[in-house]
């Protein structure tokens, strides 16, 4: 009887191969913290309007535009599809999302408006994969977009969190119910966000498909 080990299957080496390519597709909390994020005036009008406007629920993501005067521009929420935690497949998503509600910005020598995502999730605040695999998605999807790369922000049941600068608030929460629009002292309450066309009106919730 001979003894030693098999040698890899392809599926294995296959396996191994996208694990490790999803790894790299994650950033770390010191590196997001040391990319010069810009940091939200007012974080708690910000995910209280975000909130109120798109109701997210875990696994919701909430995609957010917002000028430089920190008021909303356009936004779409979405439901992250039952996979790996990938930075690759969340940077596609949330292009194809920002392509549907504002122009590009790639033709400005220096980017005027910030992108800031909101997500979802169960567990608590400490940081996960799944979380960096986000925070590598939005980066790129910004620079993909003509967009300044805005804050990361997960909503628990224990409230929220600014990841990279341990700003939080216990309201709202995932368990919470929205305030009326309007309601929340914030501008995102009022503001009447453009299409991707420039035309003003309601704003509509982007589903994923």
């Amino acid at each position: 009887m001979t003894l030693g080990f098999a040698p890899p299957t392809a599926t294995s080496l296959r396996s191994s191969s996208e694990s490790a390519n999803r790894l790299a597709r994650i950033l770390e909390p010191a590196e997001w913290s040391a990319a010069g994020i810009p940091l939200l005036r007012n974080p708690r009008e910000v995910v209280s309007g975000l909130h109120s406007r798109h109701t997210p629920t875990p696994s919701t993501a909430v995609l957010a535009i917002l000028d430089h005067e920190e008021r909303l521009a356009a936004s779409a929420s979405f439901v992250r599809r039952p996979a790996p935690a990938d930075g690759w497949e969340f940077r596609n998503a949330l292009l194809a999302h920002l392509r549907r509600v504002i122009p590009h910005d790639l033709r400005r020598r220096a980017p005027v408006r910030t992108a800031v995502l909101l997500y979802c999730r169960e567990g608590d605040e400490r940081w996960t994969e799944e979380d960096g695999a986000w925070m590598w998605g939005l980066r790129d999807a910004c620079t993909l977009h003509g967009l300044r790369c805005g804050a990361y922000i997960t909503l628990t049941r224990g409230g929220w969190q600014v990841l990279g600068e341990g700003r939080v608030g216990r309201r709202p929460s995932s368990d919470s119910l929205p305030l009326p629009l309007g309601e929340e002292p914030s501008e995102l309450g009022r503001l009447t966000p453009r299409t991707a066309s420039g035309a003003t009106e309601p704003l509509r919730r982007v589903a994923a498909r």
